[in-house]
């Protein structure tokens, strides 16, 4: 390639050469290139709505200048003649290249290519041009794709760092303007100038991909070891070059002891490479809360990113379809490198030296335990996926750490099974192998099953190629002085092989492996005096329930679990019945600031039993008020119906100065979800029964609805994006005093222009009402809320500040109209559209009617400050029936608003684009 950069315009202008050579024992009439960057220049591109399921905005809102873009792309073949192309308006970031004449094997053809790569902005994805004359260029110039199987890969940029090239050998000149320097891990030479250009050579033999940096001045530094180069510009200000050097040192050594010999001569080990992956967990707090040494925290940045560009640049995989074996080398060497160099090191670091937190099970943990729970935390929520799925298809939390956690874990198991280094031997055989030709994953099943001296096809097929979960518990144990007699049970019928233990003092006296086919069996083994038998104790086995694993061999209650009380939240300890405490403090109006106690056993790994019970003390009435709940759940793991919730729920708070409610709600929850995980579609499906008692006021008009009992089924399909919003509901009533029906429909669009348009649909009907009252009638702009669903913070106020808190519900107005209840029918619909950034201008229209009365069109209009969507807005009527409210007296007191101050709520704004 000739490569002139035009550092004003963000382009490349680009004179390449491709002379593809068919290994394969295929005949071609096409050559597929991959054009990765192509992937930026537009809203539809697989990467733009891979960006939208994300719930990031950025790329939609984007600038034109901000893009990037494959141009004025002409292609010649070998007889100098153009060459037809294609490329799809589905998938614009790959070409396929139509031959005159077929290429058979072993035959060579070169194609002749021109074309300007317009450079995006690295707000994306941290690669592209940034503000400071800065590039980190990453897949900029067409490359031929992957062969394998009888067909080239098509894989899409969806920002995985995954592009399939063919193994390739590169010869660039690059002429960038004179002030800037070039960093690279191909070979180079040294730059000669010619008039306001420097001209670099660039070189490098086998590879899929290189890395390529332009910078005013670089920032890389450099370290070399025999015959390897190591250019890194990670941040870490606080240690010295020295010290650097020696980290360095160690783990340079220790990867090429470990897996193999790096084969090029240079390798990059950027910032870019570790903001994109980093290490997640505590070495992420800011210096002054940092529980580990400044050394530690840049070894193992460096560990993670080092690896993760070693093996990406040498091993010879598809990097989408086979991104397990990747992830598993990578974090399995980790794991090795930290009990080796850092035995001691705990996962909360210098916090599990404070006697405070001695009791809380997260800060006794090792290091390296610390990767069974983040996967653990998924496959606890039902959101786990197998490790041999393409990377692709993960639901972006499981790409990014747990099921990254679970490969190297399930290589750490593999090698404890084998006891004999087989895993490491097969690694360093599969390293060497993959420099001679291009590999699969069936390469790596081969050299492992030859290494291993025993069966090891439940590794593949149920670690790796399922979801499936293991575990195991003992049934019947017996003892005597020298020997343990026992059963154990695999309780989800998926044979793995597990270790038995026996535990005296917290020491190991002995283990044994039982393999997957002696489970279900009884056993008798020497005691050697262990006062504890353990199943998985160092927790080799990646199993979804540790409690069910040990039996106390002393006293005569063996699975007695004594009661741990914990502040604010710990993980799960399978030794110890955990109750966490948490101080709390609530408000409404009639309640004042409430403070309370929380006492709950939720830890950070979901349960299947949940009890949480707040009391609480009303500072304005002097009495107990709070809130309670049991929750029973069962997740159905191999089914669209994933997940069922069984529970009992109560509050008691004061509704007006003078009066309190009592609510009781059992409740059946179904929940429903596509087939492919990534899929923002959810569905629900509840149950209830709702019993309510409130006590008589004094201070409110209506008290002639004071117990009441209410039946409700609600369906709701939903599906949510940055660009796309749908939902449906339907609710269904029955009570003794009154039936009703409803439904909703919201939708909400960001076109290209970046216009927004938010429509909801709202429609009701009583089937029958035997009240004299509005107390159960659809509301136009403020609901009764008789089921105490919305979190109103003064929900008997007719006037005042707190009567203008505005909830998104039934009829969705938000003037105040002389008409605001409709005891028959409601329909309603709301739209709003954005004018500038985050103001918008809404209207409400709609139809009610009453008993003995017309229908009433009503109608609304005015200006939304839409802040944060459905946690902070404003609402500023304008126009209505009731005229021109602007110029209103007490305007200020039509004004209305949301707010949501629910910690719980306001997490769910930054999970949505992990889950």
């Amino acid at each position: 390639m000739i490569v002139e950069l035009n550092s004003a315009n963000k382009t490349l202008n680009i004179q390449q050469e491709i002379t593809f050579f068919n290994q394969s024992n295929d005949t071609l009439t096409s050559i597929v290139l991959n054009d990765w960057n192509n992937a930026y220049s537009d809203k539809n591109t697989p990467l733009a709505k891979r960006f939208s399921d994300e719930f990031y905005r950025g790329f939609h809102l984007a600038k034109e200048e901000e893009r990037g873009s494959t141009n004025n792309l002409t292609i010649i073949d070998a007889n100098l003649l153009f060459a037809s192309w294609e490329r799809t308006e589905k998938n614009p970031d790959y070409i396929e290249v139509k031959l005159r004449q077929k290429l058979l094997p072993n035959q060579k053809t070169t194609l002749h290519l021109t074309y300007i790569t317009k450079i995006p902005s690295d707000k994306f994805t941290k690669y592209g041009f940034n503000d400071k004359g800065e590039m980190n260029l990453k897949n900029w110039f067409l490359t031929p794709a992957r062969y394998e199987n009888h067909n080239f890969i098509r894989n899409s940029n969806n920002n995985l760092d995954d592009i399939a090239n063919a193994v390739s050998s590169y010869d660039i000149t690059l002429k960038i303007p004179v002030g800037l320097e070039v960093t690279s891990d191909l070979n180079s030479s040294l730059p000669n100038k010619t008039g306001d250009f420097l001209n670099y050579k660039l070189f490098g033999n086998n590879r899929t991909d290189f890395s390529l940096f332009v910078e005013p001045k670089t920032s890389f530094i450099s370290f070399k070891k025999n015959n390897n180069e190591v250019l890194t510009n990670l941040k870490e200000n606080k240690i010295s070059d020295i010290q650097k050097a020696i980290i360095v040192d160690r783990v340079m050594d220790y990867v090429n002891t470990l897996v193999g010999k790096y084969p090029h001569e240079k390798i990059i080990v950027s910032q870019t490479d570790y903001e994109r992956n980093p290490f997640y967990g505590l070495n992420q707090l800011p210096s002054f809360l940092s529980p580990f040494t400044d050394e530690f925290i840049f070894e193992i940045k460096f560990l993670k990113t080092y690896l993760n560009s070693y093996l990406k640049t040498s091993l010879r995989l598809d990097p989408r379809k086979d991104n397990w074996i990747y992830d598993g080398i990578q974090v399995y060497t980790m794991m090795k490198y930290i009990d080796e160099n850092h035995p001691n090191t705990k996962m909360f670091g210098s916090v599990s030296k404070l006697r405070l937190l001695k009791s809380y099970n997260l800060t006794n943990l090792s290091f390296n335990e610390q990767y069974s729970y983040f996967y653990m935390l998924m496959a606890r929520k039902n959101l786990d996926q197998p490790l041999g799925d393409p990377k692709n298809s993960l639901i972006k939390f499981n790409e990014q750490i747990a099921s990254k956690y679970r490969a190297g874990l399930s290589f750490r198991y593999l090698d404890d099974y084998l006891e004999h280094d087989e895993v490491n031997n097969s690694i360093r055989q599969f390293y060497i192998e993959n420099k001679e030709k291009q590999v699969s994953r069936t390469d790596f099943e081969r050299i492992l099953k030859s290494n291993a001296d025993k069966d090891i096809n439940w590794f593949f097929k149920t670690i790796i190629g399922s979801r499936e979960i293991i575990d195991y518990k003992f049934t019947d144990v017996s003892k005597t002085k020298d020997s343990i007699t026992f059963s154990v049970k695999n309780k989800t019928n998926v044979s793995v092989p597990v270790p038995i233990y026996g535990v005296k003092k917290g020491e190991i006296v002995f283990k044994k492996w039982l393999d997957a086919n002696e489970t279900d069996s009884t056993f008798t083994i020497e005691r050697k005096n262990a006062d504890k038998i353990v199943l998985n104790y160092n927790n080799e086995v990646p199993e979804y329930n540790l409690r069910n694993n040990w039996k106390s061999l002393k006293g005569f209650y063996p699975t007695n679990r004594p009661i741990k009380f914990n502040f604010m939240k710990d993980l799960e300890d399978p030794y110890y019945n955990q109750i966490l405490y948490v101080p709390t403090l609530t408000y409404n109006l009639y309640d004042g600031f409430s403070p309370g106690l929380r006492l709950h056993n939720k830890t950070i790994l979901d349960k299947p039993f949940i009890f949480d019970i707040n009391p609480a003390y009303s500072s304005k009435t002097n009495n107990l008020t709070g809130s309670a709940a049991l929750v029973v759940n069962q997740n159905y793991r191999n089914s669209t119906l994933y997940n069922v919730r069984y529970s009992v729920s109560g509050s008691y708070f004061h509704y007006a100065p003078d009066a309190a409610y009592l609510k009781i709600n059992p409740s059946v929850q179904l929940r429903i979800r596509e087939e492919n995980f990534r899929d923002n579609r959810k569905q629900l499906i509840l149950f209830r029964q709702v019993l309510v008692n409130r006590e008589k006021s004094a201070l409110v008009i209506d008290n002639s609805t004071e117990n009441y009992s209410v039946f409700d089924a609600k369906y709701i399909n939903t599906r949510t994006e940055v660009t796309n919003h749908f939902n449906f509901t339907s609710d269904l009533q029955l009570s003794s005093k009154f039936g009703k029906v409803a439904t909703e429909f919201e939708y909400r669009k960001l076109f290209e222009n970046n216009f927004q348009i938010n429509l909801r649909l709202y429609a009701g009907s009583f089937l029958y009402n035997r009240t004299a009252s509005d107390f159960f009638s659809f509301a136009l702009d403020r609901p009764t809320d008789y089921l105490f669903d919305y979190n109103y913070y003064g929900r008997s106020e007719n006037s005042g500040f707190f009567s203008q808190q505005f909830i998104l519900a039934e009829g969705g107005f938000k003037s105040k109209l002389n008409t605001p209840f409709a005891n028959q029918w409601i329909t309603t619909l709301n739209g709003s559209f954005n004018i500038w950034n985050w103001m918008e201008v809404y209207g409400d229209i709609g139809l009610i009617k009453n008993r003995k009365q017309n229908e009433k069109f009503v109608y609304d209009s005015g200006i939304r400050l839409n802040l944060v969507t459905d946690y902070f807005e404003l609402y500023f009527p304008i126009y209505s029936n009731n005229g021109w409210e602007i110029g209103q007296n007490n305007y200020n007191e039509k004004i209305r608003f949301v707010v949501t101050f629910s910690p719980k709520t306001l997490i769910n704004l930054f999970n949505r684009k992990w889950f």
